[in-house]
């Protein structure tokens, strides 16, 4: 079974996704990440919008001090997220999920999912799995915190994260400009910068 994996965060960029894939070791970072058992790319890449809301949480990752990417529960349609979509098999998904809550061993249910919308998982920060519908006959499935949006405290993320995620923002073909207004409004960043600030945080990497 395939399923589309919709990533919003740094998995947006291609390169630092196939990390995941292929068990190499991320730009900016000393950890090699575990790889999937099967090693086959990504079937096909697309930029993706999803109507949920885009926020920044947590206090440390291994990006450094500072928040991380997550989504809320709650659809919205006037918050949308860019996203982008790989086409992998349901056991790469499962083992990308396993490798973002270090490497747990977990066992997901994709019909599950589908049948029940979303699912909460004995795992780490990203431990609630949302059904996002379907495209070309494939399930789309996303991964964010099972804590309420409304009950984070919102946190800047490194400059080294933000600058991946805008990395692979610009591989969606969004301009810097576009990249800075967009995440202009986000939980997390919102009121903690003028734009060139914000620009410069991103892209002075």
């Amino acid at each position: 079974m395939d399923v589309w994996y919709v990533s919003y965060g740094s998995n947006i960029c291609e390169d630092r996704f196939l990390c995941y894939i292929y068990g190499l070791t991320p730009e900016g970072s000393d950890k090699k990440e575990r790889g999937c058992r099967d090693k086959t790319p990504p079937r096909a890449s697309r930029k993706a919008e999803i109507p949920y809301p885009l926020y920044f949480a947590k206090e440390e990752s291994k990006w450094g001090k500072g928040g991380v990417a997550f989504i809320g529960h709650q659809q919205n349609n006037k918050k949308r997220t860019i996203a982008r979509k790989y086409l992998i098999t349901a056991e790469q998904f499962s083992e990308v999920v396993e490798q973002e809550n270090n490497n747990q061993q977990l066992s997901i249910d994709i019909n599950q999912i589908i049948r029940e919308g979303h699912l909460n998982i004995n795992a780490g920060w990203y431990n609630r799995l949302i059904y996002l519908g379907q495209e070309a006959g494939y399930p789309m499935v996303t991964f964010t915190t099972a804590e309420a949006m409304e009950n984070q405290t919102f946190t800047i993320p490194p400059s080294s994260y933000l600058s991946m995620i805008s990395r692979g923002l610009m591989e969606l073909n969004l301009m810097k400009e576009e990249v800075v207004q967009y995440f202009y409004t986000k939980d997390g960043i919102r009121q903690k910068f003028t734009e060139s600030e914000l620009c410069e945080y991103i892209f002075s990497m």
